[in-house]
């Protein structure tokens, strides 16, 4: 869908080709977000993306509080199961199932979801080009008419000229080279799309499995939809072969190996570091490309669809500043509304993963024994709170953050009581 939107009379060079307000590279939720974002205050948005849609991602999909708060208005969830239980183990002992009486989060299959987002933007405005891979940005140039243009280089040599740029372009971005993104943890995601009986799958519906790994800070899931169940597991890279070989460990203990997987895939997540720049000129960077994701868990989907929004926000901003001080004024805010939220969340939950490497047994046994911790759990996959306003709002989490950092590290899962039968609580 092509868009009418007008908001200025500059709107293309002295020699015809057109300029663009906004162009987002990266049609994932943090790109069609930020599109969306654009587009809705009336601007001219078009949004690059090197594949064709839709096209998979590896991804859990798990849609938590805070990415179904930041859809677009209308948007409809298609969710292929919704989760009310929650089987924890540590390393495939001590298994121990926790329900809710509400559900959890909803799960969703990437491909599906992210088309869905990028069809909002589209019918907001914004215009969309597939199968066009972005080379390089350049904001100095012969290619560059103006201070207040930017350049977006296509491979063949096509430039796209926009007022502002959005990097959204995942976790090897162009964009965010450009930008200098600097990088603080890096892990190893390895997922398998296994097809099951449905009397498999009955026996997984409405429920997922959590299983701390044998690496320190490593975990693995099973999320089920429908025929399909998505195992995956994650650790820190340079522990390829050890990844390897626990994803392949745990889908045999859980009875899957005679499956044959429809798609086995592996990705790296990275994390910026607290220093890491998050715009460059009149370019800012957004969700993967910028390194924003949960340290712990490493959930991005959510980082994703906040942080696109707010830099769609501030791109429109930005293509409105005539000058370098006003654009810089602008990207400072961008920085400073993701610090204050997104980089809060992401200091606690860097914390968490310091203290998950040491005593996972103890987040074990919490979760799993310890009601406080589990409603927790449920207050934030559910949105009504944040692991950063949970630690603010209580004085208490944070002395037990502190204490728990103090203590020696438990290398073993000794911690957490043994219950064979894998005992059910409901909450």
């Amino acid at each position: 869908m092509s868009s009418e939107n007008s908001s200025a009379d500059d709107s293309s060079t002295d020699d015809g080709q057109r300029v663009w307000d906004v162009v987002v590279v990266g049609a994932g939720p943090a790109g069609a977000s930020a599109a969306y974002a654009a587009a809705v205050a009336g601007r001219r948005a078009l949004l690059l993306e090197k594949a064709e849609l839709p096209r998979y991602k590896t991804c859990g999909g798990g849609i938590i509080g805070p990415s179904r708060d930041s859809l677009p208005p209308g948007f409809e969830l298609p969710f292929r199961d919704r989760v009310h239980a929650v089987t924890f183990s540590n390393n495939g002992r001590f298994s121990r199932t926790r329900r809710s009486r509400h559900m959890l989060f909803g799960l969703i299959n990437r491909p599906e979801f992210d088309q869905q987002l990028v069809e909002h933007a589209q019918k907001a405005g914004a215009d969309l080009r597939t199968g066009v891979t972005v080379q390089r940005v350049e904001q100095h140039g012969s290619s560059v008419p103006d201070r207040r243009t930017v350049a977006v280089v296509l491979q063949g040599g096509e430039t796209v000229l926009a007022r502002a740029v959005v990097g959204a372009d995942g976790s090897a971005s162009r964009i965010g080279a450009h930008v200098g993104v600097k990088l603080d943890q890096v892990d190893l995601g390895l997922e398998a799309e296994i097809p099951v009986p449905e009397t498999v799958a009955e026996d997984w519906k409405g429920r997922v499995l959590i299983d701390w790994g044998p690496m320190p800070g490593s975990y693995g899931w099973v999320f089920p939809k429908g025929d399909t169940l998505t195992v995956g597991v994650i650790s820190a890279r340079g522990e390829g072969a050890a990844t390897k070989r626990y994803l392949e460990e745990f889908i045999g203990r859980l009875g899957l190996a005679g499956f044959e997987p429809s798609i086995s895939s592996g990705h790296l997540t990275r994390c910026r570091a607290d220093d890491s720049p998050l715009s460059r000129g009149r370019v800012l960077v957004c969700g993967d490309a910028a390194g924003l994701l949960e340290p712990w868990t490493r959930e991005g989907i959510s980082f994703a669809l906040r942080s696109g929004r707010l830099a769609g926000e501030w791109a429109v901003r930005i293509a409105e500043a005539h000058d370098a001080v006003d654009t810089r004024r602008q990207a400072l805010n961008y920085a400073f509304a993701i610090k204050a939220g997104l980089g809060v969340e992401m200091a606690v939950g860097k914390s968490m993963l310091t203290l998950f490497e040491r005593r996972p047994g103890l987040f074990h046994a919490a979760l799993t024994g310890f009601r406080p911790a589990w409603k927790a759990f449920m207050d934030i996959t559910r949105g009504a709170t944040s692991l950063g306003e949970l630690v603010r709002a209580h004085p208490l989490a944070q002395r037990a953050l502190t204490a728990m950092d103090r203590r020696p590290a438990d290398p073993s899962a000794s911690a957490a009581p043994s219950d064979p039968s894998g005992g059910e609580v409901t909450s």
